[in-house]
């Protein structure tokens, strides 16, 4: 499941340091699976969950029990979602992903894992990334299962709701705009060309569960790797914090790169709480890998 959880550090945890060797150290000797999380993807302009100022403090995620219960939910979903997508589209990888395509191409990593949905990793260069919590860059019908891209329905929603042009007061890490009740309106909701069924992006919602099979590839990946280096993600929620645990339990080093503290920091061999951009950038210097950048991201 990936549940609406709140977690805050009051047990005692390790500091966090600014000694980037041990993460230079195992990228080094190769073999290296990164899990990434939201906090990545801020300085790209995606705002994280957590953290300071993050999306939680003013924006409840829609849940996916709400979702298919609530033709309403559904409706506000839609209007807020339809409307972020163009902002969250427009987001262009940042140092932190390149840091990440780079260490790839050198052959130091093992694999990708991330919680984002945004399709950054793959937009700055890394290939075979596995997307635990899916990618906007899909729709799904829940009755027929078809797969469609995102682009299409958004072309299909901009028709059916022409003048639909609210100002959003924030965008979120999962591509929802904060709109009002009001601005959301009688916002047109457009159903499966297929079969008439609903739409849902290819994205877990809070509450639903990852797709088992997914899991088992990740825990493998987990298995094959020999050490693990969390990115940007609090591990707050089970779907990423397991994959620490079975880390530990196989006796793998896990270090964490976040600048506030984790629920995994008990767990690490350290945790740099650094601007990732910067952390990772000053690691890939020091290995002599560099860090360029890379086209502009694919067209959706």
């Amino acid at each position: 499941m990936r549940p609406t959880l709140s977690w805050t550090p009051t047990e005692d945890l390790p500091p966090g340091t600014t000694d980037l060797r041990p993460v230079a150290d195992a990228l080094s000797t190769g073999g290296v699976l990164v899990l990434s999380g939201a906090g990545i993807s801020t300085e790209s302009g995606i705002p994280d969950y957590r953290g300071e100022g993050g999306s939680l403090s003013r924006h409840t995620p829609m849940t996916y029990q709400e979702f298919t219960a609530s033709g309403r939910a559904r409706r506000r979903y839609w209007a807020r979602s339809h409307l972020g997508w163009r902002t969250f589209g427009s987001a262009r990888p940042n140092a932190g992903h390149r840091a990440v395509a780079a260490f790839g191409r050198h052959g130091l990593l093992s694999g990708v894992i991330t919680q984002n949905v945004d399709g950054l990793h793959q937009a700055a260069g890394s290939e075979g990334v596995v997307e635990l919590h899916g990618s906007l860059d899909r729709v799904v019908c829940l009755s027929c299962g078809a797969f469609s891209p995102r682009r299409e329905l958004a072309v299909r929603l901009q028709e059916a709701n022409a003048g639909f042009e609210p100002v959003a007061a924030g965008i979120n890490p999962d591509g929802d705009a904060d709109l009002t009740d009001e601005q959301v309106g009688d916002f047109r909701v457009l159903p499966c060309t297929g079969c008439g069924g609903i739409l849902k992006p290819d994205v877990v919602f809070f509450g639903e569960a990852v797709p088992p099979q997914r899991v088992e590839y990740c825990r493998r990946l987990v298995r094959d790797a020999a050490s693990l280096l969390v990115l940007g993600s609090s591990l707050t929620v089970m779907s990423g914090l397991r994959f620490v645990r079975q880390a530990v339990q196989a006796g793998k080093p896990v270090l964490i790169v976040n600048q506030d503290p984790t629920r995994g920091d008990r767990h690490a061999l350290t945790r740099v709480a650094l601007p990732l951009g910067t952390a990772l950038t000053t690691v890939a210097h020091r290995l002599d890998i560099p860090v360029g950048g890379r086209a502009a991201r694919p067209t959706r």
